[in-house]
C-alpha cells in the first residue's frame, strides 16, 4: 500500500473538485448555447475561471475590449485627391401623348413628349447622373426626388446647374462629355447642334469638348416602338489646377 503525503493528497483533492466545476461550466455552456472563447485551467493553489465573450441571449460572439480598442483607433484612410475623375449617366422616360419634348433644353416638335415629374428631358438628367456619378454623390432621384412637389414640371437646367456647382465646389472642371441619344422618331440630326450649344452653356464648357450623338434603336423594344426615349453619357472632370 503506497501513502500520500496529506499536502499532496489535499492538493489531488482539490484538482479533482477544480476539474469537475469546469466539466460542470462546459455542460452548462452546451445546453444554454453560449459559446466560450477561452478556459483557463488554473494551477491546483488557486480557483479555476472561465472567461465567456460573447453575449448569452443574441448568442453571438463579441469583441473583446483590446481587440475593439484596437479596431477602433485605426482610422478609415483619406479621401483620395484624384487628377481626374469617369462617370456614367443613363436614363429612360416614356413617351406619351400631350406633353412637350425637351432634350437638352430644346424644344423638339414632335407629336410625344416625355412622361415625367419635372420636364422629362432625358439628356439632361443623364448629363446631371454622370456628373453626380463622377463625385460619387447621391444620383439625381435622391437629389431631385419625383414625390417633391418643387420639382413637378421643372426644367431640368435646374438640376445640371446645381451639379455643375458641386463639380466647381469639389475643384473639378469638364474635360469632356459623350452623350447619345437613343430615339426611334424624330430625327434628332437638325438639333443636334441647338442641343449642343445650350449644354456648352449650361456646363460651362467649349463644344470642342462636348459631343452629341444620335441613335435609333432599329424599331426593337420600347425604344423602337416609339413607346420611350433612352440616353447614355460618359465624363470626365479634371482637377481645375491641371488645367
Amino acid at each position: 500500500m503506497v501513502l500520500q503525503h496529506p499536502r499532496t493528497e489535499v492538493h489531488s483533492r482539490r484538482h479533482h473538485a477544480q476539474q469537475a466545476v469546469i466539466m460542470q461550466q462546459h455542460a452548462i455552456i452546451a445546453t444554454s448555447g453560449i459559446l466560450a472563447a477561452h478556459v483557463a485551467v488554473a494551477e491546483p493553489q488557486q480557483p479555476a475561471t472561465l472567461v465567456i465573450t460573447c453575449s448569452c441571449s443574441a448568442r453571438r460572439l463579441t469583441m473583446s475590449s483590446s481587440v475593439a480598442t484596437r479596431a477602433a483607433a485605426v482610422e478609415a484612410p483619406a479621401a483620395p485627391v484624384l487628377p481626374y475623375r469617369v462617370g456614367h449617366g443613363f436614363d429612360l422616360h416614356r413617351l406619351a401623348e400631350g406633353y412637350k419634348l425637351v432634350i437638352g433644353g430644346v424644344e423638339i416638335p414632335h407629336t410625344k413628349g416625355c412622361e415625367a415629374h419635372s420636364d422629362g428631358d432625358v439628356l439632361l438628367h443623364t448629363v446631371t447622373d454622370a456628373i453626380l456619378g463622377a463625385l460619387s454623390l447621391p444620383d439625381i432621384g435622391q437629389l431631385f426626388p419625383d414625390n417633391d412637389p418643387t420639382w413637378k414640371g421643372a426644367s431640368s437646367d435646374i438640376f445640371v446647374k446645381e451639379a455643375v456647382k458641386k463639380m466647381q465646389e469639389a475643384g473639378y472642371v469638364l474635360g469632356n462629355l459623350d452623350a447619345t441619344i437613343i430615339a426611334q422618331k424624330p430625327k434628332l440630326s437638325p438639333h443636334k447642334e441647338n442641343i449642343r450649344a445650350n449644354l456648352c452653356k449650361l456646363l460651362e464648357a467649349h463644344p470642342s469638348v462636348v459631343n452629341i450623338k444620335a441613335k435609333t434603336h432599329e424599331k426593337v423594344d420600347s425604344i423602337g416602338e416609339e413607346r420611350s426615349i433612352g440616353c447614355h453619357a460618359v465624363i470626365m472632370l479634371i482637377r481645375k489646377d491641371m488645367v
